[in-house]
């Protein structure tokens, strides 16, 4: 009997052990919950933690060996915090397209300073500061090809990234206009453009910005130009924790600040129109109409606003 219930004390031990340990693995699973306000997180570390980009040219990448953060949404972000928490220390963490809405939903980045979309599905996870730049799907061509039009490329070859919106918007333009549009999907941006660039397609649909940043680093940045008509526009915007209105409020007015007096106008210049690292070559890439617009009447409308326009 002894015996028996030593087995049972025993077993009951290893099922407890077993339970706690189960608890203390779902528990590290689980997202980490902010506490208090952004401001409260800052007053009490002392830091600011930006999440940024390792290769998103020009608005958030690492450049030379040190990987020093910067670019047009990094300096942005930098100049905001200069203004709201010029106290604090500013510390730089990575992120991807993939983990960038969970570490700033659980508070572990306080803001994202990274190409991110404004969209309702998002929204629903994260705030989104008004709109500092505006992405629109356009095409690159050789600088001599007379191609003006995307009505132009009717039966001609077009380069397309695998995965992005502008192989969609291609096949709606087609069926909208009544033209034929053969496209070829490259793996990635490189592949897409080498089409373009060895004469196997006649343009390459992108948007604007990551074509000029690819244009800019290839073998003649001169040789091609961005033109056509914008087949979708996407608003791009910095991010931080969901229901701190005071925080999105200190982000907001810093932006609009600086966009009244034009100091977004010039850090768009530095970074779109000026010669930039780690190439020196600048992207040739002017500011829109509608980001002018948005500079004047700023708001921070998702995706879908634009989409109904």
């Amino acid at each position: 009997m002894k015996f028996v219930l030593t087995r049972l004390v025993l077993a009951g031990m290893l099922a407890a052990g077993g339970a706690a340990q189960a608890q203390v693995q779902a528990q590290a699973q689980a997202p980490a919950q902010p506490q208090g306000s952004t401001f409260d997180k800052i007053q009490s570390t002392g830091k600011i933690v930006l999440g940024v980009r390792e290769s998103s040219a020009p608005m958030a990448y690492a450049i030379g060996a040190e990987r020093k953060y910067a670019g047009y949404h990094v300096e942005l972000c930098e100049k905001v915090m200069a203004r709201v928490a010029p106290k604090a220390k500013i510390e730089y963490m990575a992120l991807t397209a993939q983990n960038t809405m969970p570490l700033v939903e659980n508070g572990t980045v306080d803001m994202g300073c990274g190409p991110t979309t404004n969209n309702l599905a998002r929204q629903r996870q994260v705030s989104f500061a008004v709109t500092t730049y505006v992405s629109q799907v356009r095409m690159a061509v050789r600088a001599d090809s007379g191609i003006t039009s995307f009505k132009q490329l009717d039966g001609r070859n077009i380069a397309a990234s695998a995965g992005t919106t502008a192989v969609q918007l291609l096949r709606k333009y087609g069926k909208d206009n009544n033209v034929n549009l053969p496209t070829a999907l490259g793996k990635d941006h490189y592949e897409s453009f080498l089409m373009l660039e060895s004469g196997r397609a006649d343009a390459f649909v992108l948007d604007d910005n990551l074509l000029a940043g690819v244009i800019a680093s290839s073998k003649n940045p001169e040789g091609y130009k961005i033109i056509g008509e914008v087949l979708g526009s996407e608003p791009i915007a910095l991010l931080f924790r969901k229901d701190d209105p005071t925080f999105k409020k200190a982000v907001d007015g810093a932006l609009i600040e600086m966009m009244k007096s034009g100091e977004v106008a010039k850090v768009y210049d530095k970074w779109f129109m000026q010669p930039i690292p780690p190439t020196n070559k600048p992207l040739n890439l002017p500011m829109s109409d509608t980001l002018k617009q948005l500079l004047q009447e700023p708001n921070d409308k998702p995706l879908e606003a634009y989409a109904s326009n």
